[in-house]
This record gives structure tokens, C-alpha cells and sequence, in this order.
């Protein structure tokens, strides 16, 4: 019979310790260790197999053919994921609760008509998932669903079904009779996680788990399940919004710099093939601290609206706050904005916005960002038919930026009539071939000569 013993484990790193620590040696955090009963595991002579002895190979050596990828039918997820599932790859997909991951999973599975799968659910009843089903409008017959928590059951069930893919809603409810620690724990995590990653590289059968994330942000469990997966996939957007945003923060089978965005309806998620129409305000009038701005998120070109107030501080302290852009990068504009271009910013509180609920990184914002806080500071709108597309140095300088030919192409494109770039940009391309007026600029003072002069 197995013995039990307890451990404490980091919950943030998985490391074990046979005593409390208050520190973890492993990650540096403080006060992560939790206390989980572990059953000891079968004498080694007992599980003992018998394993081919690996040879090294000159790596002219290895061969390997070509990757046959299932596609999901949706073109957003697969253009994440690089062309489709891999065979026998083991995917995890996380994101807050709420935010859309199972009906994202659901839709995918019943979207795939020519392959058998089986949907694990752990959270919900299987009267539940048919009702999302319904809501959803797809129907097919190749889809089985179970509601089941205990792994030596749910491979029972697999060799039942013998699925071409396996979907488990979450990892986080899924235990192990091997392991005596509650669900949810780091043992029952990274034991469930290493049984799937098993069965996924044995049978060629691709895994999809649905992950929990923390308060922080990150994926709830040991770090250590997110280096066993081979993707790990990001659902994420303000719940007070309709859109969507999956993006890949791990692909060992494809790029990471690529996001699908998907628009919560009434029946499901619905793929957003034009983001730019849907993000782009449609005004009437011309107000003033809005600019468009031209990013790129991995191969796409999209606009984004930036909206800025800057308005006299009431209370003496100037207030700093910017949703969907990094509040220190903002603070760094302002400060070149004052202390190489002039503008008394210091004294005035300063509200920054990126319309949709998107969150975005892409440095060539900085050149809109800078026009839309200058806009508003002096109350002069900016034309909805100009866009930017620079990054702004420390010393005010107008810097290029990556895939320029594809914004000022999509520019065009959106009907725009100019977009202001760095003058080092417009070198790398032919700039007569495209409908749009392109405005060269160094420095950011040119930008504002050329916009309120």
C-alpha cells in the first residue's frame, strides 16, 4: 500500500520543500508555500519498463516530414495557432472567468465535422454544455461530451469514444487518484498535466485545457505546467466590451506575434475579419484629443482611435491614468513633450484611452499618442482622415518603425488621406504607388507644425 507524506509547494513555481519555508529558494516569492498531503508512488521495480535506448545522430542526419495540421474552420484561431492543431500537441488556453474560453472551445469542437471529439467538462453539467450548444446554432454528431473529474475515469471514457481530439473544461478541477491533494493544488496540476501530455505524444491525439488564471494576471498553477504544454494560448478583453482578443504567449509551433480577435454575440463568438472598421469611431463632427493610429499585431495591420483629455489639476496633484496603454510610457511622452517640445504638462491631469477596450503594445502609438495629448491640450481637433504610425525618442526624435509598407498600404486601403511617418521610414519603399498622401517628419515638432499651424 502507498504511503502518504506532506509536502509544501511554491504555488507559483511548483517547488517542493519537506518543511515550510516563507520564502521560496526557487522564484524569490514570499508566502506561496501550501501544505498538500502526496501519495507516495509505486516501487520503481514494480512500474519498471522497457525503454529503447536513444543513439546521437549527426543533425544532417534527422529527418522529419511535413507537419499535417487540423483546421479548427476558424480562421482566427487558426491563424494563431499558425495553420491549425498539430497532431499529439497539448494546448492550454487561459483567461479570467466569464471571458469566453469554454464557448471559444465548444465552438470549435462542433465546427470540426470530420473529426470525432470528446468534450471533458469538470465545471459544468452535461445538460449545460447542451445548452450552450443550442445557443450556439452549430450541430453535429461527432461531438460526445462527459462530465467527469478523475483522470483513471476520463481515460475510460477515451477508450470508449477513441476521440481525434480531446477537450478538458478545466485543469484546474481535474484530480488524479494517484495523488491525494485537493483539486486545484500544484501536485494535482502538474500530475493531471503530465498524464494528458502522456496520452497526447503516445496516441498522436491533440489536447486542449482550459486554464484558470490568478489575480495577477498569470495562469493559475505551477510554472512548470506552462513549460509542458506546447502553446499556451491567452483569451482576453473587457467583459464590458464585445471584443475578444487571443493571443499565443507560448507556440512551439508557430509564430506568437499573431492575435485572432473574435466579437461576443448573442450565439457565439463571431470572428472579426476587419477590426479597424469595428474600432474606428464614426463621427459627425471633429472633436478635439482623438488620433488614429496605425499598429500591427504579429501580420496584421489595424487602427485603433486614441482619445486624450488633458484638463487643469483641482487638487494640485495632476492625476495620471491610461487605459489599454502603458501609464509609464505615457509619463515618458509627457515628459518629452515639456522638456523638448515646450508644453506645460506638468500642472495638468492627463486621461488617455485606447477605443474598443483594446490593450495595446505596439510602439508606433507614441506619434499619436503625443498629437491626441497635444490636441486636446490646446483644443484643436485633429482631421479623422490622418493617421500615425511612429515611435517618439527620448530626445524627440521620430523613429521608424516595423512593417511600414503594410500600414501605409492597409492607410490607403481604409480610404485615409495622410499618415505621418518618420522620415528614416520612407526610405525602405516606393511611396508613389499608394493613394495616400504620406507626411515625412524627423522630429515630433514637425508633426505639430504640420498639424496646427
Amino acid at each position: 500500500m502507498a504511503k502518504a507524506r506532506t509536502y509544501y509547494f511554491c504555488q507559483e513555481c511548483g517547488y517542493q520543500s519537506s518543511s515550510w519555508l516563507g520564502r521560496c529558494p526557487e522564484c524569490g516569492k514570499w508566502n506561496t508555500f501550501v501544505e498538500e498531503v502526496v501519495k507516495s508512488a509505486v516501487p520503481a521495480a514494480k512500474t519498471a519498463t522497457a525503454v529503447a535506448k536513444a543513439t546521437p545522430k549527426r543533425i544532417q542526419e534527422v529527418t522529419y516530414g511535413e507537419i499535417k495540421r487540423i483546421p479548427t474552420h476558424c480562421n482566427e484561431f487558426d491563424r494563431v495557432l499558425g495553420g491549425g492543431i498539430v497532431p499529439g500537441s497539448l494546448l492550454l488556453l487561459g483567461g479570467e472567468p466569464g471571458i469566453g474560453k469554454s464557448t471559444l472551445l465548444l465552438q470549435t469542437a462542433l465546427a470540426i465535422h470530420d473529426r470525432k471529439l470528446l468534450y471533458v467538462s469538470g465545471e459544468e453539467s452535461e445538460q449545460q454544455i447542451k445548452m450552450r450548444a443550442d445557443r450556439i446554432g452549430i450541430n453535429t454528431e461527432s461531438c460526445y461530451v462527459v462530465s467527469e473529474t478523475v483522470t483513471q475515469r476520463i481515460f475510460e471514457h477515451i477508450d470508449a469514444v477513441q476521440p481525434d481530439l480531446l477537450i478538458v473544461d478545466s485543469i484546474q478541477t481535474v484530480t488524479t487518484e494517484d495523488v491525494e491533494s485537493p483539486a486545484g493544488s500544484v501536485s494535482q496540476i502538474r500530475q493531471c498535466t503530465t498524464e494528458f501530455q502522456h496520452y497526447a505524444k503516445t496516441t498522436g491525439v491533440p489536447v486542449l485545457l482550459i486554464g484558470h488564471i490568478t489575480k495577477d494576471g498569470t495562469l493559475a498553477g505551477p510554472k512548470v505546467m506552462e513549460h509542458i504544454v506546447d502553446a499556451v494560448l491567452q483569451f482576453e478583453g473587457d467583459r464590458n466590451y464585445g471584443f475578444r482578443i487571443l493571443r499565443a504567449l507560448k507556440n512551439r509551433f508557430g509564430s506568437t506575434s499573431e492575435i485572432g480577435i473574435f466579437e461576443m454575440r448573442g450565439n457565439g463568438l463571431s470572428e472579426v475579419s476587419n477590426p479597424s472598421a469595428l474600432l474606428l469611431s464614426h463621427r459627425d463632427e471633429e472633436l478635439s484629443g482623438t488620433a488614429v493610429a496605425a499598429t500591427v499585431e504579429g501580420a496584421r495591420p489595424m487602427f485603433v482611435e486614441v482619445q486624450s483629455l488633458v484638463s487643469t489639476a483641482v487638487y494640485g496633484t495632476p492625476q495620471r491614468n491610461a487605459n489599454g496603454f502603458d501609464t509609464r510610457r505615457m509619463n515618458m511622452l509627457l515628459a518629452v513633450l515639456e522638456k523638448r517640445c515646450g508644453f506645460k504638462l506638468g500642472a495638468k491631469d492627463v486621461f488617455l484611452n485606447m477605443a474598443g477596450g483594446l490593450r495595446v503594445s505596439d510602439p508606433a502609438l507614441d506619434l499619436a499618442v503625443a498629437c491626441s495629448i497635444l490636441s486636446s491640450n490646446v483644443d484643436i481637433p485633429i482631421s479623422p482622415r490622418y493617421c500615425f504610425a511612429a515611435e517618439v525618442g527620448l530626445s524627440g526624435e521620430v523613429r521608424p518603425v516595423s512593417r511600414i509598407e503594410n500600414r501605409v498600404s492597409e492607410a490607403a486601403r481604409l480610404g485615409f488621406e495622410k499618415i505621418f511617418i518618420s522620415k528614416y521610414d520612407s526610405r525602405n519603399f516606393e511611396k508613389n504607388k499608394y493613394r495616400i498622401q504620406i507626411v515625412e517628419v524627423s522630429v515630433i515638432e514637425e508633426a505639430f507644425r504640420n498639424l496646427f499651424a
